[in-house]
């Protein structure tokens, strides 16, 4: 889940790989992921049943949290005392976003779900430095309408604050990334982040867990934390290498679109026209306010001496994805 304003300049094509093959490896790299994303989270809503909404986005967490440890084992001295914060409040705001996602799908089809999630880094780059872009916010709020259709009251209000909660801490988990991003190389802000959003969740959903955990939803939970976010952390990573900023966050835009058909295929949510045109419209917006403000660099190069492409590596699927979103 990210927006091209967020992301530093990739490196230069991996050796031997001309630009265009690059860019098409880069470009089903970057659709592998968003359908991992998606997928993922699609494959969570018949857990709800089994552990909860709440213990499912907490278990989802925890797991992820716990592969990064051992994947990363990040260490206290490659942090200063704010960066090190910033960490902290980032695994805040990435617990967030999941469970918030999480209580949106189990009342919303998962396409206006992502689609209304998407207003939080549509808004980051709506407001950010650049011109011309009142047509994009138009499209967006067109979109939303199209998506709750107030005028039949057929959009359950909570699901919606739920979603909208969602789009607020993607918004604040894409600055966030950022400032980890331009302070901390490779993997190492992740590693605390994720653990950080696993324990905060699981306090949350501690007590809607009570007689409902076993072993069996446990280990669905852990591949489903690799399916997502892991395995898109993983597919990015490999994006920002063959990818300009620009491109890739116009390829981040078509998430709500890919939402919409895997919830068309694995749950069978099939949208209304309103809908569907809903989330063309956002999806259109995206697009077109983030070709209009890629970032290039980033605002202070990593202290570290390690490739520049580990520090492309921290900016993680604005979903963490942590999914997220879910």
């Amino acid at each position: 889940m990210s927006t091209t304003s967020h992301h530093p300049a990739p490196t230069a094509s991996p050796s031997g790989v001309g630009p265009r093959r690059a860019a098409r490896t880069g470009t089903l790299m970057g659709v592998a992921s968003m359908s991992t994303v998606q997928l993922g989270a699609a494959l969570t809503v018949p857990m709800f049943a089994t552990l909860g909404v709440l213990g499912t986005a907490g278990m989802r967490l925890v797991w992820a949290g716990i592969v990064l440890l051992v994947l990363v084992r990040p260490r206290r001295r490659d942090f200063e005392g704010r960066d090190f914060a910033a960490c902290v409040v980032l695994g805040v705001v990435t617990s967030g976003l999941m469970v918030f996602f999480a209580l949106a799908i189990a009342r919303l089809p998962l396409g206006t779900a992502s689609a209304l999630e998407f207003l939080g880094p549509l808004a980051v780059s709506l407001f950010g430095p650049g011109h011309g872009r009142r047509v994009w916010t138009v499209a967006a709020g067109l979109g939303v309408v199209l998506l709750t259709e107030p005028w039949h009251g057929g959009v359950d209000p909570v699901g919606l604050a739920f979603a909208l909660a969602a789009a607020c801490c993607w918004a604040a988990y894409i600055l966030l990334t950022q400032h980890v991003g331009d302070r901390v190389t490779g993997l190492s802000g992740l590693a605390v982040s994720i653990p950080v959003a696993g324990v905060v969740s699981m306090l949350v959903a501690a007590p809607t867990l009570d007689g409902r955990l076993s072993w069996g939803p446990a280990l669905i939970m852990l591949g489903l934390a690799v399916l997502s976010p892991l395995v898109p952390f993983a597919l990015e990573f490999q994006a920002l290498r063959r990818l300009t900023a620009s491109s890739f966050g116009t390829l981040m835009s078509l998430e709500p679109a890919i939402a919409l058909l895997i919830g068309v295929v694995v749950l069978h949510q099939v949208p209304g026209a309103g809908p569907a045109l809903g989330v063309a419209l956002v999806v259109t917006a995206g697009v077109g306010a983030t070709r209009s403000g890629a970032r290039s660099e980033p605002v202070q190069p990593p202290r570290s001496a390690e490739p520049a492409v580990e520090a492309a590596s921290e900016q993680p699927p604005a979903r963490a994805t942590a999914d997220c979103a879910v």
